[in-house]
């Protein structure tokens, strides 16, 4: 497949970051601490334009005595999470001296549903690790290089971020011969089989704000669920579409929730499982107009099946 110059680039420069763990951690443990510093960086951009506006609305929701305070503060930041600390990844780094504390502060502001995603990680052990061999900093400043990697989402689209996440998933499982295949669906496929069938949804094809729900139950990095969700928006603007997705590996459940899940309130939490009701009722699944199931050797865990 040809790698567009643009995402290869930004995988490419975040391959390289890699370069300062050597001989501090093993190889296998690079991608664990890669992958979230991505992520962290992606959703720190998303949340620029509206960091002032979230906090403002904390500030007079909290006088106000209000303790559900999650979907205000979704709307205020404009996506499905949103992030109430005081820092933002740019002035984390105006002071190394307390920067892992810092850092755990401003991860800790972050919605409950990002904050799934870095205990997934085992964020706060590598915050630990990097810091005792002193190269948090270091790593936090090379993610910060805005002229070699920009992640914010008005340079890099969901699709983009799909296939760089995808791209470091096989490179660090390619260098410890770990089957680099697994991440990756070719997008070629997948709108083909989505052509397929929407072209037979003759409803969605009018004007009317029609509801559409996708489920996948091996959503990987999320490919399926960004790509079906786009082209039914495609063919009508005004549809409501309802993402459903989960993931048995919790390295890469959180690209699906960065690319699907936290970029509409719509969309549904994705979860960590094999089976294909984990993610919602069977009989909210059976209104989806996708269903993609999980490979064989996942779907025997289930009792489900």
């Amino acid at each position: 497949m040809n790698e567009p110059a643009k995402f290869n680039s930004v995988v490419s420069f975040l391959w390289a970051i890699a370069d300062l763990l050597n001989g501090a951690f093993q190889k296998s443990e690079f991608q664990k601490i890669i992958l979230p510093f991505t992520v962290l960086r992606r959703l720190d951009y998303a949340l620029e334009a509206t960091k002032t506006k979230v906090l403002e609305t904390e500030r007079t929701l909290k006088e106000k005595g209000l303790e559900n305070r999650h979907g205000q503060l979704c709307r205020a930041a404009g996506y499905a999470f949103y992030n109430t600390s005081k820092f933002n990844y740019e002035s984390l780094l105006h002071d190394d001296a307390n920067l892992a504390l810092n850092l755990r502060q401003y991860v800790m502001g972050f919605s409950p549903n990002v904050r799934e995603i870095f205990a997934a990680f085992n964020f706060d052990d590598t915050i630990r690790d990097l810091s005792r061999v002193n190269l948090l900093y270091l790593l936090m400043e090379r993610f910060n290089e805005k002229s070699k990697v920009d992640l914010r989402p008005a340079s890099m689209s969901n699709h983009e971020m799909g296939y760089v996440f995808e791209h470091l998933l096989r490179k660090f499982n390619e260098a410890l011969n770990q089957n680099p295949g697994e991440h990756f669906t070719p997008r070629d496929g997948i709108r083909l089989m989505v052509d397929l069938v929407l072209m037979l949804d003759a409803a969605l094809a009018g004007n009317e704000a029609v509801t559409r729900t996708v489920n996948d139950c091996g959503c990987g990095t999320g490919g399926i669920l960004s790509i079906t969700k786009d082209h039914i928006l495609q063919i009508n603007p005004l549809a409501k579409v309802f993402l459903y997705g989960q993931e048995l590996n919790p390295q890469t459940g959180p690209s699906p929730a960065r690319t699907c899940s936290f970029w509409s309130r719509r969309a549904r939490t994705r979860r960590t499982s094999s089976s294909p009701f984990a993610s919602g009722s069977p009989e909210e699944i059976t209104r989806s107009i996708l269903r993609t199931l999980p490979v064989c050797s996942l779907a025997k865990r289930s009792s489900a099946w």
